[in-house]
């Protein structure tokens, strides 16, 4: 697999797409252009170097085989039951300190902004991990969109709320307070690596996935990347995310990938790359910030990483 440095990319070779109006036009537009991609083994603006070995995880695994509590516990869940949830039309409220605030179409927010393919490397807390082809914008490019005031220093998401079609969220026993919320510090949201995935190999996000839109930060576990976000809200105050709230001895606010931290319950220092079997493990050493550490460690330049965990 033929991958680029940041450094040696040049702008010229940014997949890009300003002119789509809605998700299905920017299908229509790009399905071709996916597929040319793939065969050739590069996805367009790789923001940084993978291993090797790092080949991309079978699309079949990708889309199949999830965490998404929304439709059930189980890996199989999502992709099973994610149909029942209609995404068109889909709005999302702005709130919190920025001058631009209200809902807004989903469409209305993309409109104009560019497209660029990003092969990612997927850690789970659950310590297995991807790689895995996105599609989407900048983090950077939506938020600012709305104006952030100077006293916004995190950025809140929450993920849809509709038991009716979420059957996770009818469920008898129920782990998580919904909706699902996550949040980031306003400087990791504009870091260039972390985006709003709009589709996977080339073809727009299906609901297992996080449909329409989902959060990508490719240096923290998996649990921080919500799907199918419904509300931005920016705040001065650290937002309270899901799963520390669950399991704040075992979850933090953070959650970057540090395989000298680990999870109360299990080693964080290596992964299982799937696909894996029995008689394959397929295991490997888990890298420092899922391997970004060249991109990302700044951002916590004097932090105690095992005390901001």
């Amino acid at each position: 697999m033929l991958i680029k440095k940041p450094s040696k990319i040049a702008p010229s070779e940014i997949t890009s797409e300003t002119s789509f109006l809605n998700r299905r036009k920017f299908l229509k537009q790009q399905s071709i252009l996916g597929g040319g991609l793939l065969g050739a083994g590069l996805i367009g603006n790789t923001q940084a170097a993978l291993q090797p070995d790092d080949d991309l995880t079978p699309e079949e695994i990708v889309t199949s085989y999830n965490n998404f509590y929304e439709f059930g516990t189980g890996k199989s869940d999502p992709v099973e039951y994610a149909h029942e949830m209609s995404t068109d039309p889909w709005t999302v409220k702005v709130s919190g300190d920025a001058n631009k605030t209200g809902k807004f179409a989903f469409e209305d927010i993309v409109k104009g902004l560019d497209v660029e393919d990003r092969i990612y490397r997927f850690r789970c807390v659950e310590a297995w991990s991807m790689v895995v082809p996105w599609r989407g914008v900048a983090l950077k490019d939506v938020l600012q969109q709305f104006e952030p005031k100077t006293s916004a220093k995190f950025v809140e998401f929450k993920t849809l709320v509709r038991p009716s079609e979420m059957r996770g969220q009818r469920a008898v026993f129920q782990s998580i307070d919904w909706p699902y919320t996550e949040g980031l510090r306003l400087d990791e949201a504009y870091h260039p690596l972390a985006i709003m995935a709009l589709g996977v190999y080339g073809k727009d996000l299906p609901n297992q996935n996080g449909a329409p839109w989902r959060l990508m930060v490719p240096w923290k576990y998996g649990f921080k990347s919500v799907k199918s976000i419904v509300s931005i809200r920016f705040t001065y105050r650290q937002p309270r995310n899901s799963w520390n709230v669950l399991a704040p001895h075992e979850y933090g606010f953070y959650a970057n990938v540090n395989p000298a931290v680990s999870h109360p319950r299990w080693s964080q220092a290596s992964e299982r790359r799937l696909p894996s079997s029995v008689f394959n493990p397929n295991r490997r050493p888990t890298l420092p910030f899922n391997g970004y550490a060249d991109e990302v460690a700044s951002l916590y330049s004097g932090m105690d990483l095992a005390k901001f965990y």
